[in-house]
């Protein structure tokens, strides 16, 4: 006797014939590749949709509100936050997504996942707690693997993990979806970057490259239009994601004078000193107390800025 397959749910159904629309490189929603613990499927999102909502109720995602970008927990409020920063990265990369006919909800489950488990500080904090693991237990820290280890504590599926590890680093993204969030992450950080930079002070208008700026825009909102806009020319009807000779030369010859004068110059030293001492004061007294290292790196990786630096503070 022949037993009766069943039926796929009039949703799916729905969003298997809209996604015929897509680019042929898209990943299509319900064939991914799926999760490491087999779960039942929602009758009402699809997989990718069940992610980005994972993600935004996580603690992770909410902590990301008290994490600086650039400046140690400075005053005033208009100061980007990696929860800025993650809203602006996923913006911009479902504005790609959308104009090359790819999956919209895996680029958002990837863009707001991207940076969960970045530490407090930015890169200074990183760089701190990855010198002092690497000193004390021989292993080495990278805010993409903390994501990676996030997004899979929350069990999301196979392309988001993917595409939320391999946003920086060597590792390339396996799907294009992936490669715009890794694209855009860069196109916003430098932008929103030098904004934040102007207002501290740090740089004027007058300051930045002239050439790379005749070539992008005089201001950041230009600059991200026009970057968009040669992305998505570069990468129509492609097989990659992909940036013109010299529009691309422009962004990274920015991204080298931001870390020249911002993120690495004279004026960060006294900021990267703060930050080494505030995780390195914690971590040692974890030690200490007896934590076992993922516990600590779990801990220290979590916290926002101010509740590292009160934390430091009470010790």
């Amino acid at each position: 006797m022949e037993v009766a397959r069943p039926t796929r749910p009039a949703f799916e159904m729905r969003i298997r014939a809209l996604e015929e629309s897509l680019s042929s490189f898209a990943v299509r929603s319900f064939e991914t590749r799926g999760r490491e613990l087999p779960e039942e499927e929602s009758p009402v999102r699809t997989p990718f949709q069940r992610d980005r909502d994972r993600i935004v109720h996580s603690k992770p995602f909410r902590r990301l509100k008290g994490k600086t970008q650039v400046f140690i927990d400075p005053a005033g409020d208009h100061y980007r936050t990696r929860m800025t920063h993650t809203l602006e990265t996923t913006a911009i990369s479902r504005v790609v997504a959308r104009a090359l006919l790819l999956n919209e909800d895996l680029v958002e489950a990837i863009g707001l996942g991207h940076d969960m488990g970045h530490t407090p500080f930015g890169h200074a904090g990183e760089d701190a707690l990855d010198n002092a693991v690497q000193e004390r237990f021989g292993r080495r820290f990278r805010h993409n693997e903390q994501s990676l280890r996030i997004a899979q504590s929350l069990n999301l599926t196979h392309e988001v993990c993917h595409g939320i590890l391999t946003h920086t680093g060597e590792q390339a993204p396996d799907t294009l979806e992936g490669k715009i969030v890794r694209l855009v992450d860069r196109v916003a950080y430098i932008n929103h970057d030098i904004d934040d930079a102007v207002r501290y002070g740090l740089l004027s208008e007058e300051d930045l490259p002239h050439e790379q700026i005749a070539v992008l825009g005089p201001t950041g909102s230009a600059r991200i239009d026009t970057l968009v806009q040669d992305i998505v020319d570069a990468s129509a009807d492609a097989d990659d994601i992909r940036q013109s000779a010299e529009v691309g030369e422009a962004m990274l010859s920015l991204r080298a004078f931001m870390f020249e004068h911002v993120y690495l110059g004279g004026q960060a030293v006294p900021e990267h000193q703060r930050a080494h001492e505030v995780i390195r004061r914690i971590f040692d007294q974890l030690v200490e107390r007896g934590d076992a290292v993922d516990e600590i790196v779990d801990y220290i990786a979590g916290m926002t800025d101010r509740f590292a630096l009160d934390y430091a503070e009470s010790l």
